[in-house]
């Protein structure tokens, strides 16, 4: 496979070729195993390949662009192949998460349980489907997390830049399941603070989806402290932004374009920051508005109270206020990066990649 770029970009082609020649390469290995666990794996390529925008491999390689990597290197295949791995840590966590919160959907596609069960049931085997579903989603999930281990480290990276990135990827992995039990705990703590929310955010998508990728990125060039501490600040205000933009969709999102059905998070419980903002507003101006909500968070909503639950959303200014976290937490990391010793290619690459993310529409 060959890097193909425009002036040191990459899209989701490039990435999808990457992972596509990883899977490749495990062909044989799974095939012995049996068909039954060589289609098991094919389920895992298949939810691997399928849709999403690459953001964190992109934000990897232009991390690694804007400390000074070279696109034209020998050794830029060995960066996009490391790069490549936090699309395994992502599925990873997608696997685990429509598990945990016990949606039906990724992508527009059966949940990877859902798929699982529903093999089950084709096959004939015996005992429980969904039960098979979930035990099977559960390790296929825990593969993805250790081939992306794999990835990184048969990348082709010299040795001197794998001791560099080595203490990234190390934090990023425990960083992403420390948000994913700090979600966990929230939601069955009926929890209602508006920091733990944002903590869970930093920890749950900040991290793994724009702080740490550029810093992985820079570690393998070799960034200085002055542009790691710049990636980080930038990643973190771009990520929460990002999780911010992703709490409104929750709610508010268009199906055809999410992939997920409208109004998940109120049905799954989610505690995110957009719903404890808008309990203590309501608090404030409408205490039957702020009981509605606590009756309606984690149960079945019908789409006449998913309605009204968006409305009080709007009124009680809830929505306006999480817009408007959006738009700061972008002007100050939009801010940070032009005053970086970041390459003004990758500037350039980075500030659209955050200006698309944070655009998504409903």
């Amino acid at each position: 496979m060959t890097v193909t770029y425009d002036a040191g970009a990459i899209d989701a082609a490039v990435i999808d070729a990457a992972l596509g020649d990883f899977f490749a390469g495990r062909r044989d290995e799974t095939e012995a195993l049996g068909p039954d666990f060589a289609a098991t794996i094919s389920e895992l390529e298949r939810f691997v390949l399928r849709g999403g925008k690459r953001v964190r491999p992109v934000f990897a390689w232009l991390g690694w662009l804007g400390a000074g990597g070279d696109p034209g290197d020998p050794q830029a295949q060995a960066v996009l192949r490391a790069c490549a791995a936090f699309e395994l840590l992502h599925a990873s966590g997608l696997i685990h998460d429509d598990i945990i919160d016990d949606s039906l959907t990724r992508r527009g596609h059966p949940a990877a349980h859902v798929a699982f069960a529903e093999r089950h049931r084709t096959r004939r085997f015996s005992g429980d489907s969904a039960a098979f579903g979930v035990g099977t989603a559960i390790v296929i999930g825990d593969l993805a997390l250790i081939w992306a281990d794999a990835l990184v480290r048969a990348s082709g990276l010299p040795a001197d830049a794998h001791v560099r990135v080595s203490p990234v990827w190390s934090a990023v992995r425990s960083e992403v399941m420390s948000g994913q039990l700090l979600d966990l705990i929230n939601q069955a703590s009926d929890n209602e603070d508006v920091e733990s929310a944002l903590r869970v955010n930093q920890y749950k998508t900040a991290s793994y989806t724009v702080q740490r990728p550029l810093q992985f990125g820079g570690a393998i060039a070799g960034a200085d402290v002055e542009l790691e501490t710049a990636y980080g600040s930038f990643g973190f205000d771009i990520g929460i932004a990002f999780q911010l933009r992703d709490d409104l969709l929750g709610v508010f999102g268009d199906p055809t374009v999410t992939g997920k059905p409208s109004g998940d998070d109120i049905r799954e419980g989610k505690r995110t920051v957009l719903f404890a903002t808008a309990l203590a507003l309501a608090g404030e101006r409408d205490a039957a508005a702020a009981d509605y909500l606590r009756a309606r968070i984690g149960t079945h909503v019908t789409a006449d109270e998913l309605d009204r639950v968006r409305n009080i959303l709007v009124d009680v200014g809830a929505v306006k206020q999480v817009e408007a976290q959006i738009s700061v937490r972008a002007e100050r990391a939009m801010a940070v990066l032009e005053a970086s010793n970041a390459t003004g290619l990758a500037k350039r690459h980075i500030a659209d990649m955050a200006v698309k993310a944070l655009q998504r529409v409903r």
